[in-house]
Formats: structure tokens, C-alpha cells, sequence
């Protein structure tokens, strides 16, 4: 349809161009949680993450003290980066990463953030710069290093004050978005405080006001979100049947909690699981990605529903086997990476074939 036709359509039928922005999807509606925690000697003096330990059994004293890899050929995942052992803080990765995830499809870079002066705070601004180029937003996914919510408030003034103002700062309707990852863990009276109206802390009506979305894990967190405050939950986790909240065959009661609460429900899809070579006690909750199989089930649960976000868990998780970026074929000593096939560009194909689906649906 061309301007004059539209134009005559409207003036027809009384069609206002409001409603014809609330018909249109945007890419910003498909987010995508990303990883800035990588560091190799070349750009950082070591290695971090590549060389990750090899977690306990929080009961089972067999995988107690297993070590950690060294980093090179030898890394804590179960796939293998074509990009090979990065640093999150190479310029060239990152706008290679930027590149990535806007041919995938996907409008929103969900960065995962720990706090002032973290590791990856110091490279938000490149960050920022560089998805600005690629037309694309970033939001945070805040990690629990917070240890109460005087302390989270503090961090989130730090937040706004240093990055809000950037162009690709992503904001909804005016308002940034936060997903708050374990947010469970801090009781609702005390999220209350910080999130509701009245609360002695309050966001609302401050310059740190906006949309906080916590973690939905199992469904007593239904009480949870009845009192906590937070504008919606996501369900992050890539592993169908893991915990309740990853469980597509109950997103349609969490959808339609959402809607009778007022609130916005994110249903989190992944491409599969894979995460033994730093749990190696964790071999149920392998997920196959079937050869894309997988990923397009999970996200086809999601869209049905026709929420209004869609989190992608993830572009460079790799210690878990969730990633999008490209992976290869390679061996380390007796053990073979896992890999896509033929094509490393495998999940970024297929990202962008399924959120131009979505996107496209009524």
C-alpha cells in the first residue's frame, strides 16, 4: 500500500495512524541476552571465562574440586567460538558481534551487567557506540552482585546518570528496561520498597523509573509477582522442562497471568543446552538442538502466544550451550566440541528466519 492509498484508507475508515503503529512489530520486540565477560591475555593480561571452573554438586562431594580449564584449545563449554578465545573488550569483536545479531533479526542487546566497575562496565560506552551504528538497543539484564536494595539503587542511579542519555539506550515508551536476574531471592516486601508507588525507596516518578522485569522460576512465584512490584517476568532459561517458567506448556497460564495482573510477560527461547563441560553432573537437562529443530519448537510455543517481547537465550552464553554465534567443528585431547553442521552461521540464519516469522504474523 502507498502513501495516497493509505491515506484514502484512513480518511475511509477512521483508521487513525496510532492505531496503525500498534499494529506494526518492531524488531526492538525480539531481545537477545549477551555476554561481555570475556578475556584473553592479548587484549586483558588473561584469561576469564575460557578458563572456567568446573562447578560442584552443591550436595554430591564426587564433583567437588574437578579443577578449571586452561583456556586456548582447552575452554569451559561445550561448543567452540569460530571466533576463538575473544576479549569482550576488543572493538573488533564487539562490532563483529553488533553485526552479527542485526543480521540475525534481533533489535535489543540485553548486556549482561554486574555493577560499577565491573568488568564489562568499563566497555559499555563501546558497546553503546557500536550497536548505535548497527541501528540496534541495548537494555541490562542485572546480575545479583547487589546485596540489598539500598545498594541496587545506588548502582542504578550510577547506571542512568553515566548511559541513559545515549541514543541506543534502549527505552520503552520512554522507559528503560531491566531485566533483574534472581530476583526471587530478595523478598517481595523488600522489591516493594524500591518498586511500588509508595514505596520509602521508590523508582516511580524518578529518573530511575522503569519497566523491571524479574526472573519467573517456579510457579509459587505467582505470590511473588502479586507483590513485588515488578512491570513483568521473563523465563530466561534455554532448557525446556527445567524449572516451571522454561516449561512452554505453561506459558499459557503465564501469559494469561499477565494479562489478568496487568504485567508483561517475556517467554525466553534457545537453540538447545549444553553446559557438561562446567557441570558435569548436568547431563539431564541436555537439550538437542536438532538441527535448529529445537529452537524453532521453542520459539514457535513463544510467538503463538503473540506476547509483547521474546527474549533469545542467547548470543554468546557458551559455558550453558545456548548461543546463537557461530561455533566449529574442533577437538581438545580425547574430547569433540560440539558443533552446528555444515554452517557456522547455522543460528544466525535460523534467528533471523524465525523472528522475521513472529514479526510478520497479526
Amino acid at each position: 500500500m502507498n502513501f495516497k492509498s493509505l491515506l484514502i484508507f484512513i480518511l475511509l475508515t477512521g483508521f487513525s495512524l496510532k492505531s496503525f503503529a500498534q499494529q506494526t512489530k518492531s524488531r526492538e520486540q525480539v531481545q537477545i541476552f549477551y555476554y561481555g565477560w570475556y578475556a584473553n591475555p592479548a587484549v586483558d593480561g588473561k584469561y576469564d571465562h575460557w578458563n572456567h571452573d568446573i562447578l560442584p554438586h552443591w550436595s554430591n562431594p564426587k564433583w567437588n574440586n574437578l579443577g578449571h580449564y586452561k583456556g586456548g584449545d582447552d575452554i569451559g563449554a561445550n561448543f567452540y567460538p569460530e571466533l576463538g578465545n575473544y576479549s569482550s573488550n576488543d572493538p573488533a569483536i564487539i562490532k563483529k558481534h553488533m553485526k552479527m545479531i542485526k543480521d540475525s533479526g534481533v533489535g535489543v542487546v540485553v548486556l549482561s551487567w554486574l555493577g560499577k566497575d565491573s568488568f564489562v562496565d568499563k566497555s559499555i560506552s563501546r558497546y553503546l557506540d557500536i550497536a548505535d551504528e548497527f541501528d540496534l538497543k541495548v537494555a541490562f539484564h542485572i546480575e545479583p552482585f547487589y546485596k540489598n536494595i539500598t545498594e541496587l539503587r545506588d548502582q542504578l542511579s550510577y547506571l542512568v546518570k553515566t548511559y541513559s542519555q545515549h541514543h541506543a539506550f534502549y527505552k520503552k515508551d520512554g522507559k528503560p528496561l531491566y531485566y533483574v536476574y534472581d530476583s526471587y531471592k530478595i523478598a517481595p516486601e523488600e522489591w516493594s520498597k524500591l518498586l511500588s508507588e509508595k514505596g520509602e525507596k521508590t523508582v516511580r516518578h524518578t529518573e530511575l523509573d522503569g519497566l523491571y522485569i524479574g526472573l519467573w522460576v517456579e510457579k509459587e512465584h505467582a505470590k511473588f509477582f502479586e507483590t513485588s512490584g515488578f512491570d513483568g517476568f521473563y523465563t530466561y532459561f534455554a532448557s525446556e522442562g527445567f524449572v516451571f517458567g522454561s516449561t512452554t506448556s505453561n506459558w499459557t497460564y503465564l501469559s494469561q497471568y499477565a494479562k489478568d495482573h496487568k504485567l508483561i510477560f517475556i517467554p525466553c527461547v534457545g537453540p538447545g543446552y549444553s553446559d557438561t563441560r562446567i557441570r558435569p553432573w548436568n547431563e539431564a537437562n541436555f537439550k538437542s538442538r536438532e538441527n535448529g529443530k529445537y529452537y524453532e519448537r521453542m520459539f514457535d510455543a513463544a510467538a503463538k502466544l503473540n506476547p509483547n517481547f521474546i527474549g533469545i537465550t542467547s548470543f554468546n552464553e557458551w559455558h550453558e550451550g545456548t548461543q546463537i554465534e557461530p561455533a566449529i567443528p574442533k577437538k581438545t585431547g580425547n574430547f569433540k566440541y560440539e558443533d552446528y553442521g555444515k554452517d557456522p552461521q547455522l543460528y544466525i540464519k535460523e534467528t533471523r528466519r524465525l523472528t522475521d516469522r513472529f514479526l510478520k504474523a497479526k
